[in-house]
Parts: structure tokens; C-alpha cells; sequence
């Protein structure tokens, strides 16, 4: 027989010191790493903001071109109204979050209505709707465009209304609908 069969393997054993070691450095990385997370979100929360805000603004200037918009208090019973803008004299701009509404979650638009009560825009904000489906409702302008000189009660179409439904994301597409309904009901309360 030969002496490299004749060798039994070793049996490795459990050295507590080595554990410890191994546990205290990958607790000091993990810390490091909380450490560079927060420093990070504490230098670019500000920007973030600022993003946030730019693009809110932007949003508002496409729904209803005006040159000043100032906040108005809405103490309606829709939780969902999160903001009211007068813009001057055209209009006004409502900030939306239609959340409970949608497919994902996370849904926020901002909607245009003249002061004839009817939508003159429609933008998305916020959404973590499905790429490709209800994420069509942020990507596409012509579909946004549908709820133009729209007023009353916004349905899509499989619920017998006039906006046609995103294939494959009638969630979504209702859920912006029933956003676009709130503001005008909104609209409606404070005029």
C-alpha cells in the first residue's frame, strides 16, 4: 500500500479564536460601510431635494403654463390631494398621490385644470409601475394626452369611460384616472 493512501485526512478543527477574528472584521466592515451610506445620503440629500423640487416645478409647467403658482390650503376629505396650486389666473395644479390606486405602490402625478374645470395636463411624478407596462404612463405623452378637456368623473374604457387602457396595465391606467377624478374634485371644492 502506498503511503499516500495509507494517510488519514485530517479532521479540521473549530478554532473559537479564528471565529471571533473573522466576526469582529466582518462587523467592523459592516460598520464602515453603514458609516460611508450615511455620510453619502447626508451630502447628496440636499440635491436630492433640490431634484425633487425642480422637477415638480417642471411638471407644473406642463400641465398649466402660468407664471406664478402659489399654494392654496385644501381642507377636503381626499387624503389623497396632496398639494393645490393657483396658477393665477389660468388654473389651478394638483399634486395627486394615486398609491393605493395602482399596481406597485408608489404612483404620484400632477394635474392641469383650467379655470373651465376641465384637465389641461397630465404628468407622472413618481412610479415604480412595471417597465414596459404601467410605467407606459410616465413614457407616454400621447396616452397622458387623452385626459386633455376631460372634467367630471374619469374612467378608462373597460369601465365604460372614454381613456383608453394601457395594455397589459388597466391598474395603472385606472389609477391614474381616479388621480385625475380627485383633482378635479378638488378644483371643484375649492372654487
Amino acid at each position: 500500500m502506498s503511503e499516500a493512501v495509507a494517510k488519514k485526512p485530517r479532521k479540521h478543527q473549530k478554532n473559537d479564536a479564528s471565529m471571533g477574528k473573522l466576526t469582529l472584521t466582518l462587523g467592523a466592515i459592516c460598520a464602515v460601510c453603514a458609516l460611508v451610506l450615511g455620510g453619502v445620503y447626508t451630502l447628496t440629500a440636499e440635491q436630492i431635494k433640490k431634484n425633487q423640487l425642480g422637477d415638480k416645478a417642471n411638471a407644473m409647467q406642463l400641465v398649466l403654463m402660468a407664471d406664478d403658482y402659489s399654494e392654496v390650503t385644501y381642507a377636503g376629505s381626499d387624503a389623497s390631494i396632496l398639494s393645490v396650486y393657483q396658477a393665477g389666473d389660468a388654473g389651478y395644479v394638483v399634486e395627486v398621490d394615486c398609491a393605493s390606486n395602482s399596481f406597485s405602490g408608489v404612483l404620484s402625478i400632477m394635474v392641469g385644470v383650467n379655470a373651465d374645470g376641465t384637465v389641461s395636463g397630465v404628468e407622472v411624478l413618481d412610479s415604480t409601475e412595471t417597465s414596459g407596462l404601467g410605467a407606459i404612463a410616465k413614457e407616454d405623452a400621447n396616452w397622458r394626452a387623452q385626459f386633455v378637456g376631460k372634467s367630471g368623473e374619469i374612467k378608462v374604457d373597460k369601465d365604460g369611460g372614454e381613456i383608453a387602457s394601457i395594455s397589459g396595465a388597466t391598474i395603472t391606467s385606472r389609477g391614474v384616472s381616479t388621480g385625475v377624478t380627485s383633482a378635479l374634485a378638488a378644483v371643484a371644492e375649492l372654487s
